[in-house]
């Protein structure tokens, strides 16, 4: 940066002009000023205040105000070489000594969710910055502010004054309460929950993935949650239609699916962990894996229909044949 001059200076250099004759003063107007620049200004220069932290500068002397023990102190462990930040002189540290105690210490279920209330909900269509004659996802709940920030599990809806809500809706949140569900189905709305993991709710509120379209996700779901788009209408009329062949319905989500590739830049995530799969697939739940639960089972993972575990008479003598086999083979 040019050094700053003082406009009165500035002005009296470029007009500065030796009178060597009487002449001079006719010709300095076309004459090339001679600016003269004072050395003293470079002296002066200084930054901004506060453009840089001045480093101390430790043992040089005590004028330095940091000398002879360089801010270190009379002898002792300190002075003489470093200690641990966690250190605490050799006793039992209190971590061991003192534990944290109460419930919900180490649950590994436990989840990070934001709430989000019926009346709220309401509160907000009255405004007018919720339609409730489209699908609400937690993209619609984050961007017109309904929620503050969405947790790192997503979105629960609650039952908070439930009388309070008067419009069907169609919402899809990562999970709610029974109570909740049961006002929004009988105001004739649907609730439907589905998983999100850390990194889909980030993709989902900046736009780089779909908010309900997964793989694995019900078509009857996918129907009910994709918005009224002309493109998307009749492949959402096929896959709702319980009476579709399952070859139709394959088709009508191969055109979404690609549909909602081209637009978006990530796929949505589901759920692989065995206490997410079995939460949405208990059809109480309204998930969106209960689709997958066959007629007579439990949404556990571990549930068989009796009937189907195999004769453990048969499995022995297989187990026999295998090893008379095994017995007669020469390597």
């Amino acid at each position: 940066m040019p050094p700053r001059l003082n406009p009165l200076r500035l002005v009296s250099n470029v007009f500065s002009v030796h009178h060597a004759s009487p002449i001079m003063p006719l010709l300095a107007p076309f004459l090339l000023p001679i600016q003269h620049r004072s050395a003293s200004i470079l002296s002066n220069l200084s930054d901004n205040r506060g453009a840089y932290n001045k480093k101390i500068r430790r043992g040089r002397g005590p004028a330095s105000g940091k000398g002879k023990t360089a801010g270190r102190g009379q002898k002792g462990q300190h002075a003489h070489g470093k200690v641990p930040a966690r250190f605490q002189g050799g006793q039992t540290p209190l971590e061991i000594t003192q534990p944290p105690r109460g419930k919900n210490k180490y649950v590994s279920f436990k989840v990070e969710m934001t709430p989000i209330n019926l009346d709220r909900i309401q509160w907000w269509i009255d405004q007018g910055r919720l339609d409730p004659t489209k699908p609400i996802t937690i993209k619609d709940l984050n961007r017109t502010r309904c929620v503050h920030g969405v947790k790192k599990d997503g979105v629960k809806l609650l039952s908070r004054n439930a009388d309070k809500l008067k419009s069907p809706i169609n919402i899809i949140v990562s999970r709610a309460s029974a109570a909740a569900i049961a006002r929004v189905e009988a105001l004739g709305g649907t609730v439907s929950t589905r998983f999100y993991s850390p990194d889909s709710i980030k993709r989902v509120l900046r736009g780089d993935a779909h908010p309900t379209v997964s793989l694995d996700a019900d078509p009857a779901f996918i129907a009910r949650t994709l918005p009224l788009a002309k493109s998307l209408s009749e492949h959402c009329t096929t896959l709702s239609n319980p009476d579709t062949p399952e070859e139709a319905k394959q088709t009508a989500f191969n055109a979404v699916w690609a549909e909602v590739s081209a637009k978006y830049k990530y796929r949505l995530a589901d759920a692989t962990s065995r206490r997410d799969i079995e939460y949405y697939r208990d059809p109480a739940h309204r998930g969106y894996l209960s689709h997958t639960v066959k007629e007579g089972q439990s949404p556990s993972l571990f549930f068989k229909v009796p009937g189907e575990a195999k004769d453990r008479k048969r499995q022995e003598a297989r187990r026999k044949a295998v090893k008379a086999s095994a017995e007669n083979r020469l390597f």
